[in-house]
């Protein structure tokens, strides 16, 4: 069995977890600009044999992240960039264009199915907040992609000429406006979230929650949520024993 180095390269963050078959053996996250750090940070632990990489971060990030690895003693091709699939691991792709699937929301997929054998919605919270339906049978139907809670604070202070980039807490009836703009953010994630839920007329099927922003929507759902820590580090995991 091998071991595998997991890089989830997200918009914010590179996430790296070591795989050995289905278990963690050591998980971290590193700033993007911090990517030469990912070898020194995985000394401590046992060499990796392959490395699988899922990268929203654009070109740059990707080079980077190459860069760092050049330091480990890898084969040419133990380095894979996943790409998204029409099918693989249980997860046929509905996309109309299978390979324009963004890899984070396809690796998602799979680790929602690996956990999951019934239909699920699958939501990652980050600077963007993806809403992804998957049903019974393994099929992504498809899904939405919203700003995350930080780029709708940030748009509002931008964008406007009399309100401030709030920093304040979701109230049921807010009654300043920082309060207010945090609990609208909040409540329209939230019911984002709910009316993708509802449209699986499934009341058993949970919403897999995973993301940055995850603990800030948790609460406010009204369905069965799961927290999940990185959902497209599971994928990546699972995708290990496939390709």
């Amino acid at each position: 069995m091998q071991r595998v180095l997991c890089i989830d390269s997200g918009n914010s963050r590179i996430k790296w977890g070591l795989a050995y078959g289905n278990c963690w053996l050591a998980r971290g996250a590193l700033a993007h600009d911090a990517a030469a750090e990912l070898a020194p940070a995985l000394r401590e632990h046992p060499m990796a044999t392959r490395v699988l990489i899922a990268n929203v971060a654009g070109a740059q990030a990707l080079v980077a992240i190459h860069a760092a690895l050049t330091g480990m003693t890898l084969a040419p091709d133990s380095i894979v960039d996943v790409r998204a699939e029409a099918m693989r691991a249980g997860v046929r792709n509905g996309y109309r264009e299978p390979s324009r699937l963004g890899v984070d929301r396809w690796c998602a997929l799979i680790g929602a199915r690996a956990q999951v054998s019934g239909a699920a919605l699958v939501v990652m919270a980050g600077t963007a907040t993806t809403v992804d339906t998957l049903t019974a049978d393994g099929l992504f139907r498809g899904g939405l992609i919203l700003p995350g809670i930080e780029l709708m604070r940030r748009s509002l202070a931008r964008d406007t000429a009399g309100l401030p980039f709030a920093e304040g807490q979701h109230q049921p009836w807010p009654q300043c406006t920082d309060d207010a703009i945090v609990s609208g953010i909040l409540e329209a994630q939230a019911g984002a979230i709910e009316r993708a839920w509802h449209r699986l007329d499934n009341p058993a099927a949970p919403c897999l929650l995973s993301g940055g922003a995850a603990g800030r929507l948790a609460g406010l759902l009204d369905l069965p949520v799961k927290a999940v820590e990185d959902l497209p580090l599971d994928g990546l995991r699972v995708l290990a024993g496939e390709i």
